[in-house]
C-alpha cells in the first residue's frame, strides 16, 4: 500500500465520497494480492462485501451526466500517422503509468468520435459520454457545482481501468479564459476543469475531442498527455478510404457493378471537399438510392452529389476527363451517339 492510497481514502471518508472510498480500497485490496498477501486481500473484500458497498460496476446508478455508447467495430478510416497515433494511445493506457488524458482536434468529419469508439473496444473499455446538457446550467456557479459531482463520478467508478470517459467538443466547456468575449462564468468553469484534471483517477482514461482547437485555453491543453490532429489527410488517403467505403456498401447490397477507374474520377472532382464522414454519406445515399435493375446508376448519383448537378453535358464531362465508355455510363447514351455529339461539338 502507497501513501498516496492512505492519503485518498482520508480525503474520500471526509468528503462522505462513500464510491471513491470504496474503490480506493478495491485498488488497496488488488495490490495486496498482486504482491502475495492474498489473505488481507480477501479480509479487505469480505469488508467491503459485509456491509454491502462494493459493488463491481462502473456507474451504480444511472447519471444524467452520462450517456453510454457502443464500441466501434467498423473498419477504422483513418490514415497511417493517425492510426500509428492511436496504437501509440493504446500502448501507454495498457502500460499503465499515469497517461491517461488525450485530445483529439480536427475538423467535423475526420473521424475523431468515431476514433474513440474503436479505441474503447480495442482497449476492452466501457465508453461514457459526458452530457453537457446536464452540466451546464444558466444558474450562477451550478455548473462548477454540477462538475464537481461529475469528477467525483469519475473518480467513484469501482473500476476506472475499465473505463473510457469521453468529453465530446470539450470547447463547449473549455473556453479561453484571456478572450476578452469569453463569459467571467464559463472562464471559472473553465478554471475548475484544471483543477479537476489535475485531481483525476490515473486508471481512468479521458479523451476530449475539439473542432476549436485554437479558442481552448493553452492551461488545459498542457494537461493532455497527447494531442492527436486528425487534419493530416492527403488527397490520397481520401481516395483510399472512399474506395474502402464504397466496396463496403456494394458487398451489403450486392452490387457488382465496380468501375474504381470511373469512381476516382468522379471523387477527384471534388477535391478534398469531403473528410471521411461526409464520403461515408454521400457514398452510402448514392448506392442505397440507386436503382437495383441498373448495376451502374450509382455512378451517376455520386456525381449528381459531387459535382451538384446531372452528368448531362458531354462536352462538359469530355473537358472532365471522362471517355467516350465513360460517358456513355454517366449519361446512359450509346457510345454511337457519344461519339457523335462529340464530333459535332469539335466541329
Amino acid at each position: 500500500m502507497k501513501k498516496k492510497n492512505i492519503i485518498n481514502l482520508i480525503k474520500y471518508y471526509a468528503e462522505k465520497n462513500d464510491a471513491g472510498f470504496r474503490n480506493e480500497a478495491y485498488e488497496i485490496a488488488n495490490d495486496f494480492d498482486k504482491t502475495g498477501d492474498c489473505e488481507l486481500a480477501s479480509y479487505i473484500m469480505s469488508l467491503l462485501s459485509n456491509v454491502n458497498t462494493f459493488v463491481p460496476q462502473m456507474i451504480e446508478n444511472k447519471s444524467d451526466y452520462f450517456e453510454k455508447l457502443e464500441a466501434k467495430e467498423d473498419m477504422l478510416l483513418l490514415p497511417d500517422e493517425i492510426t500509428n497515433d492511436l496504437i501509440g494511445i493504446v500502448n501507454a493506457v495498457e502500460r499503465r503509468i499515469g497517461i491517461n488524458k488525450f485530445l483529439f482536434r480536427g475538423a467535423p468529419g475526420t473521424g475523431k468520435t468515431e476514433a474513440v469508439k474503436q479505441l474503447a473496444r480495442i482497449l476492452n473499455r466501457e465508453l461514457y459520454m459526458v452530457n453537457f446538457a446536464s452540466v451546464v446550467d444558466s444558474r450562477l456557479g451550478q455548473t462548477q457545482k454540477n462538475l464537481e459531482e461529475l469528477f467525483n463520478e469519475i473518480n467513484g467508478f469501482v473500476q476506472p481501468d475499465k473505463v473510457i470517459v469521453l468529453f465530446d467538443e470539450i470547447d463547449a466547456l473549455a473556453l479561453d479564459r484571456t478572450n476578452a468575449n469569453d463569459h467571467r462564468e464559463m472562464g471559472r468553469v473553465t478554471s475548475s476543469i484544471l483543477k479537476y484534471f489535475d485531481r483525476m483517477n490515473e486508471n481512468a482514461v479521458i479523451v476530449a475531442t475539439t473542432n476549436l482547437f485554437e479558442h481552448l485555453d493553452r492551461a488545459l491543453l498542457r494537461r493532455f498527455d497527447s494531442i492527436v490532429d486528425f487534419n493530416r489527410y492527403t488527397n490520397e488517403d481520401l481516395m483510399e478510404i472512399a474506395e474502402k467505403i464504397l466496396n463496403c456498401y456494394l458487398d451489403k447490397l450486392k452490387l457488382g457493378s465496380r468501375d474504381i477507374r470511373l469512381f476516382r474520377k468522379i471523387m477527384r472532382l471534388a477535391g478534398s471537399v469531403f473528410m471521411p464522414g461526409e464520403l461515408k454519406n454521400v457514398i452510402k445515399t448514392s448506392v442505397a438510392f440507386s436503382d437495383a435493375a441498373d448495376g451502374t446508376d450509382y455512378f451517376r448519383r455520386l456525381y449528381y452529389a459531387v459535382c451538384g448537378k446531372k452528368p448531362e453535358n458531354i462536352k462538359t464531362l469530355q473537358e472532365q476527363g471522362f471517355t467516350v465508355r465513360e460517358i456513355e455510363v454517366l449519361t446512359k447514351k450509346s457510345k454511337s451517339s457519344v461519339s457523335r455529339e462529340l464530333n459535332e461539338e469539335n466541329k
